[in-house]
Protein backbone atom coordinates (compact mmCIF):
# COMPACT_ATOMS: atom_id res chain seq x y z
CA UNK A 1 0.00 0.00 0.00
CA UNK A 2 1.37 3.40 -0.79
CA UNK A 3 0.49 6.09 1.60
CA UNK A 4 1.62 9.64 2.09
CA UNK A 5 2.34 11.86 4.86
CA UNK A 6 2.58 15.72 5.16
CA UNK A 7 4.53 17.80 6.74
CA UNK A 8 5.03 22.22 6.84
CA UNK A 9 8.64 23.21 8.14
CA UNK A 10 9.96 26.86 7.97
CA UNK A 11 11.81 28.13 4.90
CA UNK A 12 13.48 31.71 4.13
CA UNK A 13 12.22 34.31 6.32
CA UNK A 14 10.11 31.89 7.88
CA UNK A 15 7.82 31.48 5.29
CA UNK A 16 6.26 27.77 5.37
CA UNK A 17 7.40 25.01 2.97
CA UNK A 18 4.93 22.29 2.58
CA UNK A 19 5.55 19.22 2.12
CA UNK A 20 4.44 15.66 1.36
CA UNK A 21 6.44 12.26 1.44
CA UNK A 22 5.34 9.28 -0.57
CA UNK A 23 6.19 5.67 0.56
CA UNK A 24 5.17 2.14 0.39
CA UNK A 25 5.22 -0.89 3.09
CA UNK A 26 9.07 -0.54 3.54
CA UNK A 27 8.63 2.53 5.22
CA UNK A 28 10.89 4.06 7.78
CA UNK A 29 13.82 1.51 6.33
CA UNK A 30 13.06 2.68 2.30
CA UNK A 31 16.40 5.11 0.83
CA UNK A 32 15.38 8.87 0.98
CA UNK A 33 14.81 10.71 -2.57
CA UNK A 34 13.95 14.73 -2.21
CA UNK A 35 12.83 16.10 -5.36
CA UNK A 36 13.57 19.92 -6.38
CA UNK A 37 10.97 21.67 -8.55
CA UNK A 38 11.40 23.62 -11.40
CA UNK A 39 11.09 27.91 -12.01
CA UNK A 40 7.24 28.27 -12.12
CA UNK A 41 6.85 24.93 -10.68
CA UNK A 42 5.62 23.48 -7.64
CA UNK A 43 5.70 19.97 -5.69
CA UNK A 44 2.11 18.95 -7.54
CA UNK A 45 2.59 20.44 -11.08
CA UNK A 46 1.64 18.10 -13.23
CA UNK A 47 2.29 14.22 -12.97
CA UNK A 48 4.95 14.58 -9.96
CA UNK A 49 2.36 12.71 -7.75
CA UNK A 50 2.48 10.12 -10.24
CA UNK A 51 6.31 9.59 -10.43
CA UNK A 52 6.34 10.19 -6.50
CA UNK A 53 4.55 6.69 -6.76
CA UNK A 54 6.42 5.23 -9.15
CA UNK A 55 9.27 5.39 -6.80
CA UNK A 56 7.23 4.28 -3.58
CA UNK A 57 6.29 1.29 -5.89
CA UNK A 58 9.86 0.65 -6.35
CA UNK A 59 11.34 0.75 -2.97
CA UNK A 60 11.65 4.61 -1.86
CA UNK A 61 10.31 7.08 0.35
CA UNK A 62 9.93 10.47 -2.24
CA UNK A 63 9.93 13.78 -0.33
CA UNK A 64 8.71 16.69 -2.31
CA UNK A 65 8.49 20.36 -1.61
CA UNK A 66 7.36 23.59 -2.27
CA UNK A 67 10.15 26.41 -2.01
CA UNK A 68 9.14 28.76 -0.06
CA UNK A 69 9.00 31.87 -2.47
CA UNK A 70 8.07 30.02 -5.35
CA UNK A 71 4.81 31.52 -5.50
CA UNK A 72 2.46 29.00 -3.73
CA UNK A 73 1.14 29.77 -0.03
CA UNK A 74 0.01 26.60 2.05
CA UNK A 75 -3.73 27.61 1.63
CA UNK A 76 -2.97 27.54 -2.61
CA UNK A 77 0.09 25.26 -3.01
CA UNK A 78 -0.86 24.63 -6.14
CA UNK A 79 -1.32 27.91 -7.92
CA UNK A 80 1.45 30.76 -8.21
CA UNK A 81 -0.85 33.21 -6.20
CA UNK A 82 1.81 35.01 -4.03
CA UNK A 83 3.39 37.54 -6.11
CA UNK A 84 4.98 39.38 -3.97
CA UNK A 85 7.12 36.41 -2.70
CA UNK A 86 7.96 35.36 -6.21
CA UNK A 87 9.56 38.67 -7.22
CA UNK A 88 11.43 38.25 -3.91
CA UNK A 89 12.72 35.37 -4.46
CA UNK A 90 16.67 34.41 -5.00
CA UNK A 91 18.87 31.75 -6.00
CA UNK A 92 20.32 31.78 -2.73
CA UNK A 93 17.00 31.44 -0.77
CA UNK A 94 16.38 28.69 -2.81
CA UNK A 95 19.56 26.61 -1.53
CA UNK A 96 18.68 27.42 1.76
CA UNK A 97 15.47 26.07 1.43
CA UNK A 98 16.75 23.23 0.32
CA UNK A 99 19.89 22.92 3.05
CA UNK A 100 16.49 23.30 5.63
CA UNK A 101 15.08 20.41 3.70
CA UNK A 102 17.95 18.00 3.89
CA UNK A 103 18.20 19.02 7.40
CA UNK A 104 14.80 18.34 7.96
CA UNK A 105 14.81 14.63 6.24
CA UNK A 106 18.37 14.34 7.97
CA UNK A 107 17.47 14.85 11.35
CA UNK A 108 14.10 16.86 11.99
CA UNK A 109 11.56 15.68 14.01
CA UNK A 110 8.34 13.53 12.20
CA UNK A 111 9.44 11.60 10.04
CA UNK A 112 12.27 8.69 10.07
CA UNK A 113 15.04 10.55 9.78
CA UNK A 114 17.82 9.13 7.21
CA UNK A 115 21.96 9.83 7.29
CA UNK A 116 22.05 10.50 3.92
CA UNK A 117 19.33 11.32 0.97
CA UNK A 118 19.27 10.78 -2.90
CA UNK A 119 18.59 14.19 -4.96
CA UNK A 120 16.73 14.49 -7.90
CA UNK A 121 16.04 18.32 -9.49
CA UNK A 122 14.38 19.26 -11.89
CA UNK A 123 15.20 22.23 -14.83
CA UNK A 124 16.03 25.10 -11.98
CA UNK A 125 16.05 22.69 -9.07
CA UNK A 126 18.43 20.73 -11.43
CA UNK A 127 20.93 23.99 -11.56
CA UNK A 128 20.05 24.33 -7.36
CA UNK A 129 20.88 20.31 -6.93
CA UNK A 130 24.08 20.70 -8.48
CA UNK A 131 25.08 23.20 -6.03
CA UNK A 132 24.09 20.94 -3.43
CA UNK A 133 25.77 17.92 -4.13
CA UNK A 134 28.89 19.87 -4.40
CA UNK A 135 28.96 21.42 -1.00
CA UNK A 136 26.72 18.51 0.80
CA UNK A 137 28.23 14.92 1.73
CA UNK A 138 24.69 13.76 3.19
CA UNK A 139 23.66 13.48 -0.32
CA UNK A 140 24.76 10.21 -1.90
CA UNK A 141 23.47 10.03 -5.34
CA UNK A 142 22.39 12.85 -7.60
CA UNK A 143 20.09 12.60 -10.84
CA UNK A 144 18.95 15.68 -12.83
CA UNK A 145 16.58 15.83 -15.23
CA UNK A 146 16.62 19.07 -18.20
CA UNK A 147 18.76 20.68 -15.60
CA UNK A 148 19.48 24.19 -16.91
CA UNK A 149 24.18 24.87 -16.50
CA UNK A 150 23.37 28.97 -15.80
CA UNK A 151 20.62 30.34 -13.61
CA UNK A 152 20.36 33.40 -16.42
CA UNK A 153 19.31 30.24 -18.82
CA UNK A 154 15.96 31.03 -17.44
CA UNK A 155 15.43 34.15 -19.32
CA UNK A 156 16.68 35.93 -22.14
CA UNK A 157 20.23 38.01 -21.53
CA UNK A 158 18.88 40.66 -23.60
CA UNK A 159 16.26 41.48 -20.77
CA UNK A 160 18.70 42.41 -17.94
CA UNK A 161 19.45 46.10 -19.17
CA UNK A 162 16.26 47.03 -18.99
CA UNK A 163 15.96 45.36 -15.40
CA UNK A 164 18.68 46.80 -13.76
CA UNK A 165 17.69 50.27 -15.37
CA UNK A 166 13.74 49.49 -13.88
CA UNK A 167 14.54 47.53 -10.88
CA UNK A 168 11.92 44.94 -11.53
CA UNK A 169 11.18 42.54 -14.60
CA UNK A 170 8.10 40.33 -15.70
CA UNK A 171 8.15 37.25 -17.22
CA UNK A 172 5.23 35.94 -18.88
CA UNK A 173 3.84 32.15 -17.23
CA UNK A 174 2.79 30.48 -20.16
CA UNK A 175 0.34 28.37 -19.07
CA UNK A 176 -1.70 31.31 -16.70
CA UNK A 177 -1.42 34.29 -19.08
CA UNK A 178 0.43 35.61 -15.63
CA UNK A 179 2.94 38.15 -15.91
CA UNK A 180 5.35 37.44 -13.02
CA UNK A 181 7.61 39.76 -11.53
CA UNK A 182 10.98 39.60 -10.53
CA UNK A 183 12.94 42.13 -8.50
CA UNK A 184 16.60 43.24 -9.32
CA UNK A 185 17.64 40.97 -6.12
CA UNK A 186 17.81 38.20 -8.57
CA UNK A 187 20.23 39.26 -10.44
CA UNK A 188 21.84 41.21 -7.53
CA UNK A 189 22.29 37.50 -5.79
CA UNK A 190 24.14 36.24 -9.02
CA UNK A 191 26.21 39.73 -9.10
CA UNK A 192 27.27 38.61 -5.20
CA UNK A 193 27.85 35.03 -5.16
CA UNK A 194 29.66 34.16 -8.81
CA UNK A 195 30.97 31.36 -7.50
CA UNK A 196 28.80 29.58 -5.47
CA UNK A 197 25.83 30.12 -8.14
CA UNK A 198 27.77 28.76 -11.39
CA UNK A 199 26.52 25.57 -12.20
CA UNK A 200 29.32 24.54 -14.12
CA UNK A 201 31.67 25.33 -11.89
CA UNK A 202 30.67 23.20 -9.10
CA UNK A 203 29.36 20.47 -11.55
CA UNK A 204 33.22 20.54 -11.39
CA UNK A 205 32.98 19.36 -7.86
CA UNK A 206 30.62 16.75 -7.62
CA UNK A 207 32.07 13.50 -6.65
CA UNK A 208 28.80 11.37 -5.94
CA UNK A 209 27.23 8.87 -8.78
CA UNK A 210 25.32 11.56 -11.11
CA UNK A 211 22.62 10.74 -13.97
CA UNK A 212 22.29 13.40 -15.89
CA UNK A 213 18.94 12.96 -18.55
CA UNK A 214 17.48 15.05 -21.18
CA UNK A 215 15.25 14.84 -23.60
CA UNK A 216 17.04 15.90 -27.09
CA UNK A 217 13.24 17.71 -28.08
CA UNK A 218 13.59 19.69 -25.31
CA UNK A 219 12.57 23.84 -26.58
CA UNK A 220 13.04 24.80 -22.99
CA UNK A 221 16.87 24.22 -21.91
CA UNK A 222 18.31 22.88 -25.20
CA UNK A 223 20.11 19.28 -24.95
CA UNK A 224 22.99 21.05 -25.37
CA UNK A 225 23.14 22.20 -21.48
CA UNK A 226 23.40 17.86 -20.62
CA UNK A 227 25.96 18.22 -22.79
CA UNK A 228 28.30 21.03 -20.85
CA UNK A 229 27.32 19.54 -17.48
CA UNK A 230 29.02 16.03 -18.77
CA UNK A 231 31.76 17.57 -19.75
CA UNK A 232 32.07 19.75 -16.59
CA UNK A 233 32.03 16.26 -14.79
CA UNK A 234 32.86 13.18 -17.21
CA UNK A 235 32.27 10.60 -14.58
CA UNK A 236 28.51 11.58 -14.70
CA UNK A 237 26.07 9.51 -16.74
CA UNK A 238 24.30 11.04 -19.51
CA UNK A 239 21.27 9.73 -20.60
CA UNK A 240 19.68 11.52 -23.76
CA UNK A 241 16.06 10.23 -24.12
CA UNK A 242 14.77 10.43 -27.76
CA UNK A 243 11.68 12.97 -28.75
CA UNK A 244 11.30 13.77 -24.82
CA UNK A 245 10.82 17.51 -24.38
CA UNK A 246 11.05 19.49 -21.17
CA UNK A 247 8.92 17.84 -18.96
CA UNK A 248 9.08 14.23 -20.77
CA UNK A 249 5.20 14.46 -21.90
CA UNK A 250 3.84 15.84 -18.70
CA UNK A 251 1.90 18.83 -18.60
CA UNK A 252 -0.25 20.62 -16.14
CA UNK A 253 -3.02 19.78 -14.94
CA UNK A 254 -2.28 15.74 -15.85
CA UNK A 255 -5.21 14.26 -15.63
CA UNK A 256 -4.05 10.80 -17.13
CA UNK A 257 -3.51 7.68 -14.86
CA UNK A 258 -0.28 6.68 -15.63
CA UNK A 259 2.59 8.81 -16.43
CA UNK A 260 3.69 9.76 -20.28
CA UNK A 261 5.89 6.90 -21.71
CA UNK A 262 9.08 8.87 -21.93
CA UNK A 263 8.79 10.30 -18.38
CA UNK A 264 8.31 6.66 -17.40
CA UNK A 265 11.26 5.98 -19.60
CA UNK A 266 13.07 8.54 -17.22
CA UNK A 267 11.49 7.20 -13.98
CA UNK A 268 12.69 3.46 -14.69
CA UNK A 269 16.51 4.72 -15.92
CA UNK A 270 16.70 6.61 -12.58
CA UNK A 271 15.14 3.47 -10.45
CA UNK A 272 18.30 1.16 -11.86
CA UNK A 273 20.47 4.25 -11.56
CA UNK A 274 19.71 4.71 -7.65
CA UNK A 275 19.54 0.92 -7.15
CA UNK A 276 23.16 -0.05 -8.42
Amino acid sequence: MIRKQYFNIPGAKGRGMLMDLTFGDAGKNSPLIIFAHGFKGFKDWGSHNLVAHYFAENGFRFLKFNFSHNGTTTAHPAELVDLIAFADNTFTIELNDLTAVIDFACGGSGMPTAPWVYLIGHSMGGGLSIIKAAEDTRIKKLVTMSAISSFRDLWPKSIETQWRLQGITYILNKRTGQELPLKIGLLEDLDKCPARLDILANATRVKQPWLIAHGDADPTVPVSSAEALKAAQPHAELLVVPEADHTFGSSHPYTGAAMPPLLLEFCMASVRFLKK
